[in-house]
């Protein structure tokens, strides 16, 4: 099942942003390999992230480096994947603040759409006592992207994750407060077990307001163990460093009046621009379902 935008005018924009992205990274040149066999040797729920904001210059000298050891994840011949994630938070945005304020019992929950394979799934993401990511994920039927509906398995997922961490949030407590799309090319190292995503075209909606990545540049995260990865290295002598940054941190810090001014904000503003939404909204329901 496929989810894009009605119009033609967006589809076709659609078909070129990926062409350009798949060409940019040289991703044709990399050896595939199916879901399956990143899921077996990757999956990495629990691991250690280190994210580079880069020149996509920057990202295109990366791919060769990686190509001995690292093969591309290819669905049907498709080297990309649209991914589409409403964040939920509450009204005082206490997960925002959580990860602004760098508090060790941080948070997100979302659900993330998988648009081109209809896949979406309820995730919650939390910290272990190492500093470590910890995410936990439920299916849900695509329609239900979006939402987080009392008295559904999602929410009582939710909770049961949320209370497990020891943090004192529940679903009901929640609603959207942002939608993130980006586009993804997902690289493996299936022997050390190591991956490494390349987000482009990457925009945050809040209500009629958007914040977008500069073209010119991509989110580079390594997903591994504690000891920094092959592709840390490569990073390295391209002359990229680690970056503390998030998405969702970066699309709220830009689009809600009045919230504390941090390192984030002040990276984003050089990196982003904001501006009125012109992509149509499609999968979020009017009422306590749509991001404010």
């Amino acid at each position: 099942m496929t989810l894009t935008s009605d119009t033609p005018e967006a589809l076709g924009t659609e078909v070129l942003a990926r062409a350009r992205f798949t060409e940019l990274l040289l991703l044709d040149e990399l050896r595939p390999a199916s879901l399956t066999e990143v899921d077996a040797a990757a999956a990495l729920q629990h691991r250690v992230d280190r994210k580079y904001l880069i020149p996509a210059a920057s990202a295109a000298q990366l791919i060769p480096r990686l190509a001995a050891t690292h093969h591309v994840l290819d669905i049907h011949g498709r080297r990309t994947t649209a991914y589409r994630s409403t964040y939920f938070d509450t009204p005082r945005l206490a997960a925002w603040r959580a990860h602004a304020q760098g508090r060790r019992r941080r948070w997100k929950v979302r659900t993330r759409l998988y648009a081109e394979d209809g896949l979406c799934r309820m995730e919650v993401k939390t910290k272990d006592g190492r500093g470590a990511t910890v995410k936990h994920a439920h299916r849900v039927p695509t329609e239900a992207y979006g939402r987080l509906d009392p008295g559904t398995e999602a929410a009582a997922f939710v909770d049961r994750t949320l209370s497990g961490r020891g943090i004192d949030v529940t679903g009901a407590d929640l609603t959207p407060s942002a939608e993130v799309c980006y586009l993804r090319a997902a690289l493996a190292d299936l022997d050390a077990g190591s991956r490494v995503t390349v987000d482009g075209v990457l925009a945050c909606h809040r209500g009629g307001r958007t914040a977008t990545l500069d073209p010119g540049y991509v989110l580079v995260e390594t997903k591994g163990a504690a000891r920094p990865a092959p592709a840390d290295r490569a990073l390295l002598a391209l002359g990229a460093r680690p970056v503390s940054i998030s998405k969702y941190l970066v699309g709220l810090s830009l689009l809600v009046p009045g919230l504390p001014d941090n390192d984030i904000r002040r990276l984003a503003r050089t990196r982003f621009r904001t501006g009125p939404r012109t992509e149509p909204t499609r999968t979020a329901r009017a009422g306590r379902n749509t991001p404010a």
